[in-house]
């Protein structure tokens, strides 16, 4: 990473976009989170009769003022996805039309059009004389962030990272560094995803689904819950915004990545690799453990990634770790594999907004081997603060198969 930006060079979120389980926009997932509603239940994208387990986080149909943007030919679920979210992020941001502007494009994804291609290939199995071709039209990843680079005129440098669970905080973390060398005035980054057959059944194959809802670091935990959606973020600097007459919402002030180099599918059991992340965030952030208000975990309820995960807090955190609040978004709208990281992230910048943690889903007992101050039942409210609190920032963390892990730092805004 660069050095860090200082002052009026900050990277402002100027913009939020989000499509999950819980609804279409960033209001709705807001409200469920708040709430605590968990949108993981029973399901309908694809026959899981056959299945291990029998829920996930679908997506529901959108109403008419989503439905709009979803206009296309050869856009798979993931495209509309992405567009919704997008078109979402930009009015927020307030800004109608990219032309003329220096605007690039960072998206994480790790299914792309795959539903499409699964359709595509049952046709083919089943002996369909007409095959539809245009199903594989965004089969590739990089397809979500190519359909909106298309729709919404992006001209600049258009990025997908396919880095499994941490590709849409990677993706994040690339968007930083674009604005703060100057490459780009204005990234739109996030990700997209859909649920597919391929990745159910393998996660299933892992015995890593849970049969109920996850519960991230509970003590019963038995495995993870597999959703889809989106997550858009627009960042410019804060200076830019401000001239635009922008209120920024949070600021980006920190990223750092690492790898386990230790098992294809497994974590490192002490965290060694998630902590070295969580350092490189905060020392790109230029603050300390004492800055951390919350932290949003990658928590996806499996008994070893959620006991890594809490030492990599302690090898990082150090005695802070016991004191600070831990929520997990994957609790209540389920893991939105390569989009993880952006949608998490679009949930931790709407907690700094509203000035209050959102709480995890219900689950029983908080494991006792893990001194997590985990936040249950009801929003934790965050203190008032002013210019010379040292408490101020949040920890973002995706951690993903084959040991990459990705970890962001965001700031609040004045209010």
């Amino acid at each position: 990473m660069t050095e860090r930006a200082e002052g009026p060079w900050r990277v402002a979120v100027s913009g939020v976009g989000a499509v999950s389980g819980l609804g279409w926009g960033s209001d709705a997932l807001w409200t469920g989170l708040a709430a605590g509603r968990a949108a993981i239940g029973d399901f309908s994208r694809f026959d899981h009769a056959q299945h291990r387990t029998h829920v996930a986080a679908e997506v529901p149909e959108p109403d008419p003022v989503f439905a709009k943007t979803l206009k296309g030919r050869r856009l798979s679920l993931a495209d509309r996805f992405a567009l919704a979210a997008t078109a979402e992020a930009l009015a927020q941001a307030e800004l109608p039309s990219l032309a003329g502007l220096a605007v690039g494009l960072y998206f994480g994804s790790s299914t792309g059009g795959m539903w499409e291609g699964e359709a595509f290939f049952a046709d083919l199995l089943a002996g369909e004389p007409r095959l539809r071709a245009s199903l594989l039209a965004s089969q590739q990843p990089n397809g979500p962030g190519d359909a909106v680079a298309r729709r919404f005129g992006i001209e600049g440098p258009v990025e997908t990272v396919s880095s499994a669970c941490a590709s849409g905080a990677l993706a994040l973390g690339s968007a930083l560094e674009a604005i703060r060398s100057g490459e780009v005035e204005i990234a739109v980054a996030g990700g997209a995803d859909s649920l597919c057959q391929i990745t159910y059944a393998g996660f299933n194959a892992l015995r890593s689904v849970d049969e109920r809802p996850c519960r991230p670091f509970r003590a019963g935990r038995e495995g993870l819950s597999i959703g889809e959606g989106a997550a858009v973020l627009v960042l410019e600097s804060e200076r830019r915004a401000i001239a635009r007459g922008i209120r920024p919402l949070a600021y980006l002030s920190g990223a750092g990545a690492s790898c386990d180099a230790h098992h294809m599918t497994a974590p490192e059991p002490q965290g060694n690799g998630a902590a070295a992340a969580i350092s490189a965030a905060l020392r790109d952030a230029g603050v300390g453990p004492e800055a951390i208000l919350f932290v949003n975990a990658h928590g996806t309820g499996t008994l070893l990634n959620d006991a890594a995960e809490w030492h990599a807090f302690e090898r990082a955190l150090g005695d802070r770790a016991r004191a600070i609040p831990v929520t997990s978004t994957k609790g209540l709208v389920g893991h939105l594999l390569g989009s993880s990281g952006a949608l998490e992230a679009v949930a931790t910048v709407l907690c700094l907004a509203h000035g209050e943690v959102h709480p995890c889903s219900p689950g029983g007992e908080v494991d006792p081997d893990l001194g997590i101050d985990l936040v249950l039942d009801a929003p934790r409210r965050l203190a008032a603060f002013g210019p010379s609190d040292r408490a101020k920032a949040a920890l973002s963390t995706s951690l993903a198969f084959g040991g990459a892990n990705a970890a962001l730092v965001f700031e609040r805004a004045p209010r």
